[in-house]
């Protein structure tokens, strides 16, 4: 495999800065992450902060849990058991529970945590363990039900398992049906080509799925088979015996949550006046605290001291819902912008992977740390690849592409129609035009004559023209589509680069599954992307395999 370092424009200046220009927007956060000395007070604070979190043990007990049930391989239960020791940190990072592990960037950011954790031991000498966190309890079962792979034909498929309801139910909450599970089988052994590895892959998924009852399930199954040997601890945001440990974070949030608020509407203002554009919604009353009221995960909102959602459906006063917590903590939720807070109230977080869209709405969480007694860990930004296979490179070579051509469709499309105008050697375009050129020159005039014979002529001799044009034009179009049809073969292979590094426009990360790799290079795929050098800054690498 070979490797080559390709920095992508960021459409994220907030997250730009913080890697590369930290000064300027040092207010909004708390560690500049490309200082080894940073890394260093962070995890002394974390030392002398222990008790501001959840008792270890404790915590431990439910990661245990968990674990034993979806990833029970003896490196987590190692991690488990080094993180209940005092003093040891963790690197996090987290993601919604997608079908099939959803999008590839979803693999690079456990391994972003994977190698953060073992780069942060080994320069800190000090205990440092992997985790990922399943943000089960979000609700929008849309933006996880589906994942897209690239079919044995050169095509971009989408496989989409249904939800019996439409209810906004959390996703843990979600019961899949072993029939839907099964159909999701069918789809990929129909769409992935035949390799030496498909049979082991699905039945790997089958037997997962199979043990499966909801979508959070089968996610951290398949996140722990491809991770699990690495010590990658997975935990679920949802898991009823962890929402039971953080009633008492929820009831601080509940009790400063005017406080908070204001925290996050004047770093909201403040990220508006130095050109930022927000990144998260931010709003006057806004509890930033979801509550499951009849099956629905409601955002709640105060509106004269009452806690409301926007429909009404559900109201309590302060004193109400914190009676509601000490009953029913499982119908509790963060939003994305306490999440980060109950996250550090948690985990000792030594650092937190995050995308680019995730580091720039953090931003404005960072009055909230304060509020909240705690500091803003280091924000790490997660690893980004695109993986270029051997026949893709071939064409790329055959026709002088490199990575400024095929990573912008506009650009691959301009490289396509140049080629194939090169191929035009009896140059049609020009061609057709100087003879329609020609044609009009000669014969508008004769028209205009014609017209001193009877005047009906101009009139019929334009329309004459104009037949005489469009033919011509037809004519053009079937050349054109000949000299197409005749390098068929090129066009394809621009087409195969294409839907290979960007489909649909967008990056390869942002669109592919995982499945389409292991099917084509097996489990080893994995340890080839674990064992690349690791990148603090996150920087867009090409992986030419």
């Amino acid at each position: 495999m070979n490797i080559e370092q390709q920095p992508l424009p960021s459409s994220q200046p907030l997250a730009e800065a913080m890697i590369h220009n930290y000064s300027k927007v040092e207010h909004f956060y708390e560690y500049d992450l490309t200082r080894r000395e940073e890394w260093a007070r962070r995890m002394e604070w974390l030392k002398q902060s222990d008790d501001k979190r959840l008792n270890r043990i404790k915590l431990a007990q439910v990661l245990k849990g968990f674990n034993r049930e979806h990833n029970p391989h003896e490196a987590v239960m190692a991690s488990i058991d080094l993180l209940e020791q005092e003093g040891t940190a963790v690197i996090v990072g987290g993601q919604q529970s997608g079908l099939l592990t959803g999008p590839l960037f979803v693999i690079y950011k456990a391994l972003s945590i994977i190698k953060a954790a073992k780069e942060a031991q080994e320069n800190l000498s000090h205990p440092v363990v992997p985790v990922f966190w399943i943000a089960g309890e979000d609700h929008d079962w849309d933006e996880v039900d589906h994942t897209y792979l690239l079919s044995a034909d050169q095509q971009i498929k989408r496989i989409r398992i249904a939800k019996r309801s439409e209810q906004r139910t959390p996703v843990s909450q979600v019961k899949v049906l072993q029939e839907d599970w099964e159909q999701i089988a069918d789809e990929l052994e129909t769409l992935l080509q035949n390799t030496e590895f498909k049979s082991g892959l699905l039945d790997v998924y089958r037997t997962l799925a199979s043990q499966s009852h909801t979508l959070t399930e089968c996610f951290a199954k398949l996140i722990g088979t491809l991770f699990g040997r690495f010590g990658l601890i997975v935990m679920d945001s949802a898991d009823a015996r962890l929402r039971q440990l953080e009633v008492p974070i929820f009831e601080r949030m509940i009790k400063q949550n005017d406080e908070l608020e204001q925290a996050y509407l004047r770093a909201g203002k403040e990220l508006a006046a130095g050109g930022f554009s927000l990144q998260a919604d931010v709003h006057e009353g806004g509890a930033n605290l979801f509550y499951v009221h009849e099956g629905e995960r409601k955002l709640l909102f105060k509106q004269n001291g009452v806690f409301t959602d926007r429909k009404g459906s559900c109201s309590f006063s302060a004193d109400e819902l914190l009676a509601e917590l000490d009953a029913h903590p499982e119908r509790f939720s963060n939003n994305v912008l306490t999440r980060p807070l109950m996250q550090d109230s948690v985990l000792p977080v030594l650092g937190t992977v995050l995308g680019a869209g995730e580091i720039a709405y953090w931003a404005l969480t960072g009055k909230a740390f304060q509020a909240f007694g705690i500091q803003m860990p280091i924000l790490v930004p997660r690893e980004s690849f695109t993986m270029i296979d051997g026949a893709v490179q071939r064409n790329m070579e055959k026709y002088g592409l490199g990575w400024s051509d095929v990573n912008n469709k506009d650009s691959l499309a301009d490289k396509r129609e140049a080629w194939l105008k090169e191929q035009d050697h009896l140059h049609l375009e020009e061609r057709f035009a100087e003879i329609k050129s020609s044609f009009e020159a000669m014969y508008n005039p004769l028209i205009e004559q014609l017209g001193t014979v009877q005047a009906g002529l101009i009139k019929l001799g334009g329309a004459n023209r104009d037949k005489i044009i469009e033919q011509i034009e037809y004519l053009r179009n079937k050349a054109i589509d000949a000299l197409a049809k005749s390098n068929d073969s090129g066009i394809r292979h621009f087409e195969r680069i294409e839907q290979s590094v960007i489909p649909s426009g967008r990056l390869q990360e942002r669109v592919y599954n995982a499945f389409y790799y292991l099917n084509r290079y097996g489990w080893n795929w994995i340890d080839e992307l674990a064992g690349i050098p690791y990148d603090v800054t996150g920087t867009h690498r090409i992986l030419y395999l």
